[in-house]
């Protein structure tokens, strides 16, 4: 595909990055003369200096010839702009724009794309909120990931001494599941490098471990793993009042009792008058007495939310030294985030891999349903959809062992309807069938979207 990207930031960069590797021609375009020579001296691609909303600039950067146009720079205007220039003037067919201002996002031209200048809008403080509420919900979680409309979810652990099933292979996992309940390991990351799972893989402590389950059948597989949790989340504390911080809150009073922390008494006062149940704090995230006061040692888990890396790390850290059991941060650079993350800070939750798998979901060739960058963006988990019949399809009418999968893939579960199939060498594929593909090693994913192309006749 010919590829436009507006915007060499963080997410700009790491698209671009994970586009490229699979043979598509791609040109970024962003102000930064030096951000731009960087990013060109890592990956092959093309770059035009100049203000991504000016048709001129479009024209340079080959709008025209484009197929796609992915608008991530840090202004909601310029990216609206340049994809009502690259629709109107270019016919650009398909148009993504990462917005953080939720008044456009309720838009109602942008709900409509047959008649919107934008084909996908993507919101990563909507995104971010959702990620932070389903592990809020999931004590203990690393990661909680939805697929097929939340029918199926693919929940991280890390495996901690008294788990029932640390030490033991992962074939005794489901001898140890409630009547009825299944679930298969899909990956295990052991001090940083994948291990496949196998029959007899030995779980081992420490071990990250990404497995495919039904909602309903989470809690259980995670006691396997780790020490079941005796109390329930109910006290959230939330540093920082910004977008996410606010939302963050909105969607969880009247379930759990929040408290906002904000610096800026002025952005507070408006917090408040926003929120109906929470309780919103002025004050500094790194005050130690403040924590104290608040009760932190009695917090089921603490969001550091602001929009400072340094600020939120540090805040988090504090947190947890204080008492609190749980403690997340929010951190922009993934050198960071690799730095603390399951040491004294239990999750950090990086934006932009969050917003990056949603923009693949879009963008990626053979689009598939669902699309989730992990590990910073060294694996990938989809979401793929068997489509056609026997004749045009490789992989519909083949056992699950039959598929023709590059080694570090390794298939979940299959949703079928309303069903969860949990991936075993007797499970046949069948057209329509969403199929739940973990790849260790994002470079072999256009392999694995290839078997699920419908076309020409396979047989």
């Amino acid at each position: 595909m010919n590829i436009l990207i507006l915007g060499a930031g963080q997410v700009g960069s790491s698209v671009a990055a994970a586009l490229a590797s699979e043979n598509n021609d791609i040109t970024v375009v962003d102000t930064d003369h030096q951000r731009l020579r960087d990013l060109a001296e890592r990956l092959d691609i093309r770059t035009v200096v100049g203000h991504a909303s000016r048709p001129s600039v479009l024209a340079q950067a080959g709008a025209e010839d484009a197929e796609l146009l992915v608008a991530v720079t840090s202004s909601d205007e310029v990216n609206l702009l340049a994809c009502q220039i690259a629709h109107s003037r270019f016919r650009t067919p398909t148009r993504v724009a990462r917005l953080r201002e939720s008044e456009y996002l309720e838009l109602g031209v942008l709900k409509d794309p047959r008649d919107s200048p934008v084909s996908t809008a993507i919101s990563p403080e909507q995104l971010v909120v959702r990620h932070v509420e389903r592990l809020i919900g999931y004590p203990g979680a690393l990661q909680v990931l939805d697929f097929a409309q939340g029918r199926a979810q693919l929940v991280a652990v890390r495996a901690i001494e008294g788990g029932a099933l640390v030490g033991h292979a992962i074939r005794e996992l489901r001898s140890h599941l409630p009547a009825g309940a299944d679930a298969r390991v899909a990956a295990i990351f052991r001090r940083g490098r994948p291990v496949k799972p196998e029959a007899a893989t030995v779980i081992e402590i420490d071990d990250e471990v990404f497995f495919l389950a039904e909602r309903r059948h989470i809690p259980a597989v995670m006691a396997e793993l780790r020490r079941v949790e005796k109390k329930p989340t109910r006290r959230v504390l939330i540093a920082g009042g910004g977008n996410i911080g606010r939302n963050l809150a909105k969607a969880l009073e009247g379930r759990y009792s929040v408290k906002v922390m904000e610096r800026s008494r002025e952005r507070a006062r408006s917090i408040a008058e926003d929120l109906l149940d929470s309780i919103v704090l002025v004050g500094d995230c790194a005050d130690e007495e403040l924590l104290r006061e608040e009760n932190i040692d009695q917090t089921d888990i603490y969001c550091a939310l602001t929009n400072d890396d340094e600020a939120n790390i540090l805040s988090a850290m504090l947190a947890k030294r204080l008492g609190c059991p749980r403690v997340l941060a929010l951190i922009n650079r993934p050198s960071y985030a690799e730095l603390v993350e399951g040491s004294s800070i239990d999750i950090a939750v990086s934006p932009q891999q969050v917003t990056l798998g949603a923009l693949l979901a879009h963008i990626r060739e053979g689009a598939p349903a669902q699309v989730y960058s992990l590990r910073r963006g060294v694996a990938e988990a989809v979401e793929v959809i068997a489509r056609g019949d026997r004749r045009s399809s490789r992989v519909i009418g083949k056992g699950l062992e039959e598929l023709d999968l590059p080694p570090s893939a390794t298939i979940g579960g299959i949703v079928r309807g309303e069903q969860l199939l949990i991936a075993h060498h007797d499970v046949v594929v069948e057209p329509d069938d969403h199929v739940i593909v973990f790849v260790m090693d994002k470079r072999e994913m256009p392999k694995v979207t290839a078997q699920f192309k419908a076309g020409a006749t396979w047989l």
